[in-house]
């Protein structure tokens, strides 16, 4: 059995708590942190998490703002809608529902939000401050994986840390954060040659393929690390890209699917719009 199961709980806690003090200085200075949330359509997935979103803000003190686009916006409304969020004052962040209607050039879009309000990490210019070290906000699963770990003493400087996933919203970029924090990073994917004896040999590895249950206790060897960003639907139930219950017997440390990474992501949204905030504040 594992000798920790690293839950959301006590880092979201501990992530309010530290936001509190934050966001009543902000109020005092009269600014209310706000996050707006773009939405085109209606999808049920996307209605799921902005009410989840509106929930977590709600219980930090935090303004949202829903703008919701008809599912046959054209890209020139989008553009537009993207540019008066920019030049709002009273708007912090932008967080926008993806992917968009195929439609619409979404990069386009992504790109128009100004990288102070990007609060996702979305444009090509929040990306590329991820990789150049610049301010801007790293895409926030990314960045979960990493409170997560800090959270629960995990130390990264020097260890051989694998991400099995290479795309722009997690695996990417996580790589360059824990390359931040000194980690040696190996980054598979499908093409990598005995995948499993990759995985096997780091010391934390953290899997976003978005493949349910696709690593198994192969991959897996004892005194790891394990963060599963995975959130996938087997058999009509939430599980990971882990196999959690073959694996965890393994592994010294592990994070569930539900309540892992998921609610440490919204809460990392959430603290990127007070840190804009303050931004713009001056503070």
């Amino acid at each position: 059995m594992s000798e920790i199961v690293m839950k959301s709980k006590p880092v979201t806690d501990a992530m309010a708590q530290d936001m509190a003090g934050r966001i009543e200085a902000l109020k005092n200075k009269g600014v209310e942190p706000t996050l707006a949330i773009l939405r085109v359509g209606a999808r049920p997935d996307d209605l799921s998490y902005e009410r989840t979103a509106c929930k977590r803000a709600d219980t930090l003190g935090i303004t949202t703002r829903i703008i919701e686009m008809p599912e046959d916006v054209s890209q020139e409304a989008m553009l537009s809608q993207i540019q008066a969020i920019n030049e709002d004052d009273t708007i912090h962040g932008c967080l926008m529902f993806r992917p968009l209607p195929k439609h619409l050039n979404e990069q386009e879009i992504c790109d128009a939000l100004a990288v102070e309000k990007d609060v996702d990490g979305i444009s090509a210019a929040s990306m590329a401050g991820v990789y150049s070290g610049a301010e801007c906000f790293a895409p926030c699963t990314a960045e979960a994986c990493i409170k997560m770990l800090d959270h629960y003493g995990i130390e990264l400087s020097g260890k051989r840390v694998v991400v099995a996933g290479r795309s722009l919203v997690i695996g990417k970029p996580v790589a360059m954060l824990l390359m931040a924090r000194n980690a040696t990073v190996t980054v598979c994917h499908s093409r990598t040659v005995d995948l499993p004896g990759t995985m096997r040999d780091a010391e934390v590895v953290i899997c976003a393929t978005g493949r349910a249950k696709a690593y198994g206790a192969d991959c897996f060897s004892a005194g790891q690390t394990v963060v599963d960003v995975g959130i996938n639907f087997a058999d009509g139930k939430i599980c990971g890209d882990v196999d959690y219950d073959a694996v965890e017997p393994i592994v010294a440390n592990i994070t569930p699917v539900p309540g892992g990474i998921g609610s440490v992501t919204t809460s990392t949204t959430m603290e990127h719009v007070v840190t804009a905030a303050e931004r713009a504040a001056g503070l």
